[in-house]
């Protein structure tokens, strides 16, 4: 067990259910709104040393002749030029980041929880039916896969250190710490005994710019994203579902668990051991 687990968390898709208006119908498929929201957490054995190797990768990407006058590499426009972003980066971008990652082995490892907002529209009209004042709170719901992360049997340690990917410009820490405690209860419920209490949590708020750990599990988040959001391509129509960068990283992935498909608990698939039924769509080839 050691002394200090460093966990980075940041989020994919939107928790966004329903339009603006108030009676807004459902607006999950139209462009812009995701059908999945999920939460990850990349635990990183020496998060200085991963850190050290991002920054450099970039460094020397920003200086190679290749990319010279690329749009995205413009620091003004606040994409890779200050920091690494798989929505924004180039694809050479991206394969150097996610070799880089791969390399890392198991001193990185990722754990991810996916709820299917389709699902959490049917309960939410049922909801409002059986009480007209019933109003949804997109935070509720991402602090929710927050406690559901932080809830489960992963790596025990004496200390827990969480950076947690700043979004809105309202300050959550209070409940997001709120969300650790309650996963912290969760965790003594359901197996019996405590890691420690709440005290052993410290809890940051960060910019990617400022963490690059914080870049590298939004490439983690990325790569399960792509796979579980078709896009359409542009000439033929098609559904693209990617799996590629899932399969690249799929050794480092400790867990994902798919709170809506399956049984009542979901479905959850590890990387060492893997359901006959395959990762919603299909299989997923086990760790060799």
């Amino acid at each position: 067990m050691p002394d200090q687990i460093h966990s980075f968390v940041d989020e994919a898709g939107d928790p966004t259910l329903f339009g603006s208006k108030r009676g807004s119908g459902s607006i999950i498929g139209t462009e812009g709104c995701s059908n999945f929201f999920m939460m990850g957490k990349l635990e990183v054995d020496d998060p200085e040393a991963l850190s050290r190797k991002l920054s450099e990768l970039r460094a020397r990407l920003l200086a190679d002749p290749y990319f010279a006058g690329v749009a995205s590499f413009d620091p003004v426009r606040g994409k890779t030029g200050v920091a690494f972003h798989a929505k924004d980066d180039l694809p050479e971008v991206r394969y150097e980041v996610f070799r880089l990652l791969q390399q890392q082995g198991d001193s990185l490892r990722f754990h991810a929880v996916i709820a299917d907002k389709r699902v959490l529209v049917r309960q939410e009209v049922q909801s409002r039916e059986s009480d007209p004042q019933a109003r949804y709170e997109p935070n509720s719901l991402y602090d929710s896969l927050v406690r559901s992360l932080y809830g489960k049997f992963h790596r025990m340690a004496d200390e827990y250190h969480v950076w947690i990917a700043k979004r809105g410009q309202k300050d959550r820490n209070e409940a997001l710490l709120e969300a650790l405690a309650h996963a912290e209860g969760d965790f003594q419920n359901k197996f019996g005994f405590a890691r420690g209490g709440p005290d052993l949590w410290k809890l940051q708020i960060s910019n990617p710019k400022l963490t690059p750990c914080l870049q590298a599990v939004d490439y983690f988040l990325w790569a399960v994203q792509r796979f579980y959001e078709p896009r359409l391509h542009p000439q033929t129509g098609e559904n693209i579902r990617e799996d590629r960068y899932l399969k690249l990283l799929w050794p480092q992935m400790g867990e994902i668990h798919d709170l809506h498909f399956g049984g009542p608990v979901g479905t959850f698939y590890k990387s060492d051991f893997l359901p006959t039924a395959g990762l919603r769509f299909l299989v997923f080839p086990k760790r060799k």
